[in-house]
């Protein structure tokens, strides 16, 4: 996707462009282009913001705090600062919201399946029951007043795998907002926030992923401003086995991968944190569903990838999108 956005403003030739940064962060490779203003200095504190956001969500590290309330599941509340309070918090909005197609504690599933990672399997059917019986967003108390996290049973794990990138973009562009540049983008890993409009004053275009394809292919193209993309789908990480392909979107029904007929779901909106946990949520819930989830919802617009190829937007999605890609087909 960032390739496109690139291409594009180089293509403005509007002078000399401050070169971007990019550093492995939050499980991805997070890229930031401040193109007008842009400073060592303002690159150095949105990139330490990003590491003390991982330093408290990742589920991956060493003593985060999402590992020392894994760890502590079923036997106490564990202290949690605000980072983790408002996205946690915000985690189970959307838990709610979705009927918990999309749960913060989906981690023992995650885990068991290891898609992503070196120890990815096909779970015995008897380890994903023992493991959905920990998957429940009601057995997370927040004690807001005491600043604790408290996971009801033991062996419950915190996953905010489908929700910390988007936290880390919304605080990535209000510390660009501060600084006073007209636009930036900030791109972790898919997730997109594209702040403001080009030098020109058009929109920013963002291509939305093939999902049948690598990373950099695209179906078409989104035109935006001042908004964030977040796209969820088939192709982010996979296991393949017996001829068949398992993505890392699980279902928290029936512990496998989510099939609701869809290759992928992208979500813009205002704010980063409630694109990237509704874009699982959409995927999870299949399209009939999450058109219920976006009605319910206010600045939220769609774009739905089929199995079979076709594209549907909603409510509106399509008004901004191009179809570029032969190989699928607008349903309107």
């Amino acid at each position: 996707m960032f390739f496109l956005l690139s291409l594009c403003l180089v293509l403005t030739g509007c002078g000399k462009i401050p070169p971007p940064r990019s550093e492995f962060v939050l499980g991805t490779i997070g890229t930031v282009n401040l193109y007008q203003g842009g400073t060592a200095q303002l690159y150095d504190t949105i990139f330490s913001r990003f590491r003390e956001i991982e330093g408290a969500m990742s589920s991956h590290l060493e003593d985060t705090e999402v590992v020392k309330i894994n760890r502590s599941a079923g036997i106490m509340p564990v202290q949690a600062g605000r980072d983790l309070i408002t996205v946690l918090s915000t985690a189970l909005r959307y838990a709610e919201l979705s009927g918990g197609a999309f749960d913060p504690t989906v981690g023992p599933l995650v885990k068991l399946w290891g898609i992503g990672t070196e120890n990815a399997r096909i779970p015995e059917e008897g380890e994903i029951r023992e493991a959905l019986g920990l998957v429940n967003w009601r057995d997370v108390i927040i004690d807001e007043e005491a600043g604790t996290v408290f996971l009801r049973k033991p062996g419950m794990e915190l996953d905010l795998g489908a929700i910390a990138k988007g936290y880390a973009a919304d605080e990535a562009a209000e510390i660009i907002r501060k600084a006073g540049l007209p636009g930036a983008v900030i791109d972790l890993g898919g997730n997109i926030y594209a702040l403001g409009t080009k030098r020109s004053g058009t929109p920013w275009r963002i291509a939305v992923q093939d999902p049948r394809n690598e990373r950099g292919t695209y179906i078409g193209i989104l035109e935006v401003r001042q908004k964030t993309v977040v796209t969820s789908g088939v192709y982010e990480r996979f296991l393949e086995a017996g001829g068949r392909r398992y993505h890392h979107i699980l279902s928290t029904a029936d512990g496998y991968p989510a099939d609701t007929g869809l290759l992928s779901v992208t979500v813009i909106a205002d704010t980063s944190i409630d694109a990237d946990a509704l874009s699982t949520a959409l995927f999870a819930l299949g399209y009939e569903s999450g058109r219920a989830l976006v009605d319910s919802l206010e600045n939220i617009e769609a774009l739905f990838v089929f199995q079979d190829l076709s594209v549907r937007g909603y409510p509106g999605a399509l008004e901004t999108f191009t179809l570029t890609s032969g190989q699928y087909r607008l349903v309107r």
